[in-house]
């Protein structure tokens, strides 16, 4: 009776597509894992993708779930531009009715990349800067204090291994502004010690209703071994780590403990952890 009740009910989500009109294989897979959530969870879940950049395109607060994507070049010069003020009223519609007491049925939103990094600007908690070097391909991502606790990332490892595809990195956090906003750090970059540089923040819960991260989880292994089998990407792996570590990374698209691990635990968690809030209320 309970789950009749709740599959009854239409689940929305919107797909903020950051990907300034390219081609982008995010956008298959962040579709694929709602599919099969969807198949796997027999939930009446659609789903609307929303054109941010080039069309200027947001979502009004008609959705429950919220998946902004990774998009391509700068999250700095953007600053200022048309749809950029649009993207920013969108959020902060949703943390005035997350904010709202008399709207218990909460808007939960996930961002990936390019949207995490724009959002770590906007709400200033953070620095957004450009990397020495394109950082692209399969990596560790390391779980801090609180990354442990983090009911999305449920069931991953430490380290876990995901996608990284980025030229800008979040760094230096500002705690007393972490503080202000009840935000916490999930996971860091791999630690390097003999190295001088700060790690970048590769995830932040932003409040309870709002994180994200700066690697990939969407990824998948068909599109990343595509990804990294273009001759430009294989070049970028290759100079700047190595011909062995890019062969590496191709093997390790075959390997179920890596990306394929990340995939299947931390975009499905967030879902059933919206949905499971949604069916609370529904039912209250």
């Amino acid at each position: 009776m309970f789950a009749a009740m709740f599959n009854e009910k239409k689940i929305r989500v919107a797909i903020l597509d950051m990907n300034e009109g390219l081609p982008n294989q995010g956008m298959r897979c962040i579709r694929e894992i709602l599919d099969q959530y969807r198949s796997k969870s027999n939930q009446d879940l659609h789903w609307d993708e929303f054109e941010v950049r080039v069309h200027k395109q947001v979502p009004d607060m008609n959705y429950d779930i919220y998946i902004s994507s990774g998009g391509p070049g700068s999250p700095l010069e953007s600053e200022g531009s048309e749809w950029e003020e649009k993207y920013f009223n969108w959020l902060q519609q949703v943390e005035q009715w997350n904010n709202d007491v008399h709207q218990p049925i909460k808007k939960y939103v996930f961002f990936i990349c390019h949207s995490y990094q724009l959002v770590c600007r906007h709400y200033k908690i953070a620095q957004v800067v450009k990397r020495r070097s394109t950082a692209f391909g399969v990596f560790p991502i390391h779980l801090v204090r609180d990354g442990k606790h983090e009911v999305v990332f449920h069931g991953l490892r430490d380290p876990f291994y995901a996608v990284d595809s980025r030229d800008y990195q979040v760094i230096q956090p500002d705690q007393n502004k972490l503080y202000q906003f009840g935000a916490k750090i999930l996971a860091i970059e791999k630690e390097r010690p003999h190295v001088p540089l700060e790690r970048a923040i590769m995830a932040i819960r932003f409040n309870e209703y709002m994180i994200g991260t700066q690697f990939h989880p969407e990824a998948d292994a068909t599109g990343m071994s595509m990804y990294l089998q273009r001759e430009d990407k294989k070049q970028t792996v290759i100079s700047n780590y190595g011909e062995a570590k890019w062969k590496s990374m191709i093997e390790q698209l075959n390997d179920p403990d890596k990306i394929m691990w990340t995939n299947i635990h931390v975009l499905p968690n967030f879902l059933h952890i919206a949905t499971e809030h949604l069916q609370e209320m529904e039912v209250g």
